[in-house]
């Protein structure tokens, strides 16, 4: 213990923990797993910082987003501790400069996406490096009943077992008791090392008020006249929305700017940094701005739309108020964004028979052998199924039985040389260069760039991939070569006896419909959470398992007596009004054989497809024509026009 605050004062300048801290801390110094369930804003990070200077070993951390690691590795350096992260950013020197350092331990901490492990080459590193320490972030990804389940999180726990690690740390703002017990089980975390410090922070003043679309603008004008001097975020849901709505607060003398994914990058980098800076106090965004976001004077967070989650709001809320200073949280309820918030859910469904589509591919491979090899980019534009819920039917088919996965690689390696092939070969001794020419010899040159032709290699020299990978590896971190690595293959093994089973499709598209009516619910539940009549504090702080949650807050929207009572939904013209020729003829004509309800329901709702990119189907008349009615309702209409 005494230990642990001496490299406290050390490297952070903290003469004594957060609320939580030390005790995980202890639990991780002393070789446990565990988790920390803390509130945005309260420290996670140290609880791994800290322990990462004093483990023997690389501390290797899993982080869903390239800005929450940039930021901390800003704050590392500033600390004086060696960290750094390998993404798609980056060039090929500073990557083989980053594995340089984790070869020879000068770097403590490596920060990853969870998609790098997808990464053959990496793999193939990393299991020869020790690592002390798995750290995992926003760690409720793992679980299915989280708020942003991501499948690749589900192979976490494998990937410790094979690289073996001794411990895992789990870090999470936002989960409830059933996402705390699920991602505790997958990594067999003691109920004892789980520490949840609460989630109710008095400097929050929650508000909701009940209001017509149309009044926001002019409401939201006058909320912020009292804070003209100070830095906040307002929350949208759609890009047009955050244009819209920068353009009217900038035309009533606010210095604002929107920010959104349809944005260059570097724009959206530029407006970041003018934002942490101060010189633009006010962001109006949608939820792709704020992770990594760590400014500690943000004064005000206010949700122009209904937020699309209520562990979304948590998240999003939670960077206002960092420094312990009062801040205003406020939300413009009404039932208008209801439809939208819907149909997202909505769009990452499945078909029934695009789940047969995939089965049926599965099955037509497996005639000749068990094993069974896919690009997910080239499967989910030709099966229509969106990326991430084609990782999702795969994690389900894994979990059925019927495949199980082996390994990846990368179906095409291409280099060129950096230096001359004869001070290329001069580097090694005899029985290495005769591989490393033989890798040249086979491989196909183009003008500059050589591709990697490993199935050759292996006729002349049999099992020499991984070796040969390696090699290219070692040169491209030596900088004697560029190297490229393109096409993600993955390697399941087919159980036939589980594939061929009698309604598999049936029970398959049965779990994505439960897990959409779960999302539904919770879109449901912000509704009746923003117009209750109980304190919005103890109700979100009870909702995230806090166990201090026992008493109402008596300074948000509702202990002051100002109850929101959400207005209905705008009036909407009845689809029984539009002439379905005309709303859909031109979709109808461009998708031909595709033509479905369901996705002329997704069509006309503004949901995206794979194969809607493919079509280019974005310009064509009538896409997004009623994205603000319910799904459900435009696709009722259709099936009774058809």
């Amino acid at each position: 213990m005494d230990n642990a605050r001496a490299l406290l004062k050390q490297y952070f300048g903290f003469s004594d923990f957060r609320t939580g801290q030390q005790e995980v801390v202890n639990k991780v110094l002393n070789g446990q797993s565990a988790a920390a369930i803390f509130p945005t804003g309260s420290g996670k990070s140290l609880c791994y910082q800290l322990p990462a200077v004093a483990l023997p070993n690389l501390t290797l951390v899993v982080s869903p987003l390239l800005a929450l690691m940039q930021d901390q590795l800003a704050y590392l350096e500033t600390r004086g501790i060696s960290a750094a992260s390998i993404d798609s950013t980056q060039t090929p020197e500073q990557a083989a400069a980053v594995l340089d350092g984790v070869s020879n331990g000068s770097i403590k901490i490596l920060m990853i996406s969870v998609e790098r492990l997808n990464n053959e080459r990496f793999r193939r590193f990393i299991a020869g490096i020790a690592i002390s320490l798995l750290v995992i972030d926003e760690a409720h990804c793992i679980s299915e009943w989280g708020h942003n389940f991501r499948p690749d999180y589900l192979k976490l726990p494998s990937y410790q077992q094979a690289l073996n690690i001794p411990q895992v740390l789990l870090l999470t703002a936002t989960a409830t008791s059933k996402v705390i017990a699920d991602m505790s089980r997958k990594f067999a975390i003691a109920p004892e090392n789980i520490t949840l410090t609460g989630f109710y922070r008095s400097n929050l003043h929650l508000n909701a008020v009940g209001i017509k679309e149309s009044d926001k603008p002019r409401f939201l004008a006058n909320w912020l006249s009292e804070r003209q001097q100070t830095s906040g975020i307002i929350y949208v849901t759609l890009q047009k929305s955050a244009e819209m709505v920068a353009k009217y607060l900038q035309a009533n003398g606010y210095n604002t700017l929107a920010y959104h994914a349809g944005m260059d990058s570097d724009v959206r980098k530029s407006i970041q940094t003018r934002f942490m800076s101060g010189e633009v106090p006010i962001i109006v965004a949608t939820i792709a701005f704020g992770m990594g976001i760590d400014k500690s004077d943000i004064r005000f967070v206010v949700h122009y739309d209904l937020p699309k989650s209520i562990e979304n709001y948590a998240q999003e809320i939670g960077r206002a108020g960092r420094d312990g200073q009062d801040s205003d949280c406020l939300v413009l309820a009404n039932k208008d964004n209801l439809n939208v918030l819907e149909n997202f859910v909505f769009g990452d469904t499945p078909e029934l028979n695009a789940i047969v589509s995939v089965i049926d591919e599965i099955k037509s491979v497996t005639k000749q052998h068990n094993d069974w090899e896919l690009m997910l980019n080239q499967l989910s534009t030709s099966s229509n199924i969106r990326p991430l819920s084609l990782k999702t039917l795969l994690v389900y088919l894994e979990m059925q039985g019927a495949i199980k996965p082996k390994y990846s690689y990368f179906a095409e390696y291409k280099y060129k040389l950096l230096a001359p092939i004869e001070e290329v070969l001069s580097r090694f001794d005899a029985e290495r260069q005769h591989f490393v020419k033989a890798i040249v010899d086979t491989s196909v040159k183009a003008k500059i760039w050589y591709s990697a032709d490993l199935s050759q290699l292996e006729s002349i020299s049999p099992n020499s991939r991984g070796r040969a990978i390696k090699a290219l590896d070692y040169l491209d971190q030596k900088q004697l070569i560029e190297l490229q690595s393109k096409q993600l293959t993955l390697v399941y093994q087919v159980s036939p006896a589980e594939l061929y089973v009698d309604g598999l499709a049936e029970r398959l598209y049965q779990q994505f419909s439960l897990k959409e009516s779960s999302e539904i619910e919770r879109i449901n539940f912000l509704v009746s959470f923003f117009g209750s009549s109980s304190c919005l504090s103890l109700q979100l702080a009870q909702y995230f398992s806090d166990p201090n949650a026992r008493t109402a807050c008596g300074h948000c929207s509702v202990c002051l007596n100002q109850i929101a009572i959400l207005p209905e939904p705008a009036y909407l013209t009845p689809l029984s009004e539009y002439d379905f020729q005309l709303t859909c003829g031109d979709a109808i004509s461009k998708l031909k054989s595709h033509t479905s309800a369901v996705l002329l329901a997704r069509f006309l709702c503004g949901l995206t497809t794979p194969l809607f990119t493919k079509l280019k189907m974005r310009p064509v008349k009538g896409f997004a024509q009623f994205e603000r009615y319910r799904f459900t309702d435009v696709l009722n209409w259709i099936e009774q026009q058809q």
